[in-house]
């Protein structure tokens, strides 16, 4: 049986302060009756990842609402300093004044590989004018932008294929990752990767048959896209054990060059691509 790479990279992990890892907790109870598994701040999230043969970490945060953005970010860049081999998604707010003033000063960090926008939560659209600069900005600094955009596990008017369509008609180029492999609208977001080169999918919350609505495209779609495929963890707030969404992937019989792209490769190219930007 193949296996998994010596050291994987995980593209989607969630680190916040204390604080609001307390608050999302109580509002995934209050909201879903969701109780996650590991209840664990960031330095004990960081620490079972690495314990548990992660090496590169990509986490990433994000503004639920107004004047949040920056002491998040603050919070970023004194976590990117503390540990190595981490990076971020960092957090915006387009409802900020200063946000486009702050998000040019943050991505001058190497470790700060662009910005998660969490629309279902936020509460806005993906092709909100408002976050036209901030779009322009990510690309002519050679970052990216991390959208939570499906309609999965749960949805609201601000997320959907038809949105990020928009999005797309009018920046085909952007360099983007729609997390969770766009559930539940798999098939469609899917077929947005021929078309346009530079956008990524990420596994988190997708491989896992106890949901009931798991990633259906098969294991022939994962081959033909190997390369645009990136794993992530949705770590520390899951719902099952992480080890059940790698077993599955393991379980498909993926080409073992195919497992070491999407756990591994394809992460440490595109972290080498942004950071190799700003490099003297």
């Amino acid at each position: 049986m193949n296996s998994l790479p010596d050291r994987i990279v995980d593209f989607h992990v969630h680190l916040f302060p204390d604080r609001l890892c307390d608050a999302i907790w109580k509002q995934f109870i209050a909201d879903y009756g969701w109780d996650v598994i590991h209840h664990l701040y960031c330095r004990e999230s960081i620490e079972y990842l690495r314990e548990h043969g992660v090496g590169a970490i990509v986490y990433s945060n994000y503004a639920h609402r107004e004047g949040v953005a920056e002491g998040l970010n603050e919070w970023n860049l004194q976590t990117l300093r503390e540990f190595p081999d981490l990076y971020c998604f960092a957090a915006y707010h387009p409802g900020d004044k200063n946000a486009l003033t702050m998000a040019a000063r943050i991505l001058d960090n190497p470790c700060v590989l662009g910005f998660k926008l969490q629309l279902l939560v936020q509460r806005f659209y993906p092709h909100d004018e408002r976050l036209f600069p901030l779009y322009e900005l990510v690309m002519e600094k050679g970052k990216r932008l991390l959208f939570h955009v499906g309609t999965g596990p749960v949805g609201n008017e601000f997320v959907g294929f038809e949105h990020f369509v928009k999005l797309l008609e009018r920046y085909p180029e952007l360099p983007a990752t729609v997390a969770h492999m766009g559930a539940l609208e798999y098939r469609e977001f899917a077929s947005l990767l021929d078309d346009h080169p530079r956008l990524y999918m990420d596994t988190s919350f997708s491989f896992l048959p106890q949901l009931g609505a798991m990633f259906n495209l098969g294991s022939d779609f994962l081959e033909r896209y190997q390369d645009r495929i990136l794993y992530g963890s949705d770590f520390p707030n899951i719902l099952f054990p992480r080890e059940a969404e790698i077993d599955y992937l393991l379980s498909l019989g993926l080409p073992q060059p195919c497992l070491d792209k999407i756990f591994s490769e394809n992460g440490l190219r595109l972290i080498s691509e942004i950071t190799d930007q700003i490099r003297p």
